[in-house]
């Protein structure tokens, strides 16, 4: 089986756009903010946005799951305040899990939360409960910079957001650090806004001791994880440096890094710096590279010929491709088995 545990619904009805505009433009006025019952998308629209556009390109690519959470940039948490982050994660939430109704076999979903900028993340712990209990939601995506690129809140090591981890350690559940849209001009949201968050996220958590509080924490961090794999030297400088343990100790218990990574000698360094225990295959398609790479003739988000391709052997590509994602994410492992998977 062929997990790809990094998916989002770019490619959701455009009701849901026109909703989320309706929204923002009421945020002065909030009595104009529509109601989600106001947003009807019919099951059949949601099977012709997935038929024709992810599950296509997962039967073509021989890709069997796919962990499926909403559209990163449209996460938005600076935009309004709590109730109104609270209300679109409601609605986001919904639809993926909603897609993974119609598709049990092809999709499972992962929940954004209600963020907000200044606000206790306790607040999202509602959100994070439905979603599990109610969706059967199998992981989060934790955004370490609500604020859209300006870095208000604390580094992930901080207790401010301890009530999350506290959840995420009692449902056993990963979180995908993963930051939306930068409305900061000197960030490119998908060029530079996630990559440096990427390396960030890792960076804070090297620097602390975090995963002493939380030895059963897991965190994934996606793109390949940033700049991290590329300067392993200078991470392991750092942490020697700082009196930490080796990283295979400090870190490599608890992050994990997937393989969007959108070349071939990308991937092939990936995968001879980072151990093989902490990578999962992912893609990201329908994402922010979607064009087709005009020195291979292929798609660059074809992630799969990557792997095929670089060396290593059927055990390694196995756990990359599925043995990884059952281990990190157990309640994937448990929903596929129930499935006699």
């Amino acid at each position: 089986m062929i997990i790809d545990i990094h998916g989002h619904y770019t490619t959701a009805p455009k009701a849901l756009e026109a909703w989320r505009n309706r929204q923002i433009a009421a945020l002065d006025n909030p009595t104009d903010a529509p109601k989600p019952s106001e947003l009807r998308i019919s099951d059949d629209e949601l099977r012709e946005s997935i038929e024709t556009n992810q599950l296509r390109l997962m039967r073509e690519r021989g890709l069997d799951l796919t962990v499926f959470s909403p559209r990163a940039s449209f996460m938005a948490h600076h935009i309004g305040n709590f109730d109104v982050s609270s209300t679109w994660a409601a609605i986001c939430n919904e639809l993926c899990y909603r897609v993974s109704q119609l598709f049990p076999e092809n999709f499972i979903p992962a929940a954004m939360l209600p963020q907000s900028p200044g606000v206790d993340v306790a607040t999202c712990i509602p959100e994070l409960v439905k979603c599990v209990e109610q969706y059967g939601n199998v992981a989060i995506n934790l955004n370490p910079d609500p604020s859209g690129g300006h870095w208000t809140s604390p580094p992930l090591s901080d207790r401010y957001w301890y009530p999350i981890y506290e959840k995420m350690v009692e449902y056993d559940i990963p979180a995908m650090v993963h930051v939306s849209t930068s409305c900061n001009a000197c960030f490119h949201t998908t060029g530079a806004h996630y990559l440096n968050a990427d390396t960030t996220a890792f960076m804070q958590c090297l620097t602390s001791d975090l995963f002493h509080d939380f030895p059963t924490l897991r965190f994934v961090i996606p793109h390949g994880g940033g700049a991290v794999p590329y300067h392993w030297g200078r991470f392991r400088g750092l942490a020697q440096e700082m009196k930490k343990p080796l990283l295979e100790e400090h870190l490599l218990k608890n992050i994990f890094f997937d393989t969007c990574v959108y070349h071939q000698p990308g991937i092939d360094l990936l995968t001879n710096v980072i151990p093989v225990d902490n990578i999962l295959f992912a893609s990201e398609m329908i994402g922010a590279v979607r064009g087709i790479d005009p020195q291979t003739g292929h798609y660059f988000d074809d992630t799969k010929r990557y792997v095929e391709a670089a060396a290593m052997n059927p055990e390694q590509r196995y756990q990359i491709y599925e043995g990884n994602a059952r281990r990190v994410y157990p309640r994937l492992d448990a929903a596929l088995k129930a499935q006699g998977r």
